[in-house]
């Protein structure tokens, strides 16, 4: 094996309120706007469900629940950012005992171009448009959640 070679790991929660909106998340990182789900990277030692915990505590001060898992990449995505680098992103679907503390807009990238500046947004799953979203991969999800949302399962 070629070990210039590397996966990069992520991993994503599917949050959705009772009015049947998904949170996601923009981002301003690597010099650019980003609309993604909220989540992140695994660090090495950490389980995916305790990187998840983890990530939602840090962007949004919020203890979620695992319900099920959602997707995994199931074909060849090369990271965006980084050469030599396979992204594999897992989501699951996560419920939380309350929404009230988090803070969202309705504007998008309603942040500043500083890198790591971040904001929260609910938006309806029958008005979920695949192409908001910045990276294939939260594309693919996105229709899927889309899709799945429109059965009303």
């Amino acid at each position: 094996m070629d070990k210039s070679k590397h996966f990069n790991i992520r991993v994503y929660g599917l949050l959705i309120n009772e009015r049947q909106e998904v949170l996601v998340t923009d981002e301003f990182r690597i010099g650019m706007y980003m609309t993604k789900f909220p989540g992140g990277g695994l660090e090495f030692g950490e389980g995916t469900i305790d990187c998840l915990k983890r990530e939602f505590k840090e962007e949004l001060d919020l203890h979620i629940d695992i319900k099920s898992h959602f997707y995994t990449t199931d074909y060849y995505q090369p990271a965006i950012s980084f050469e030599n680098m396979q992204l594999i992103s897992i989501y699951y679907n996560v419920e939380a005992n309350s929404y009230s503390n988090i803070t969202t807009t309705t504007k998008i990238h309603d942040i500043p171009e500083i890198d790591g500046a971040q904001s929260f947004r609910w938006i309806a799953l029958d008005k979920l448009n695949p192409d908001e979203f910045t990276f294939p991969i939260d594309k693919k999800v996105a229709g899927l959640l889309k899709a799945k949302g429109n059965k009303g399962s």
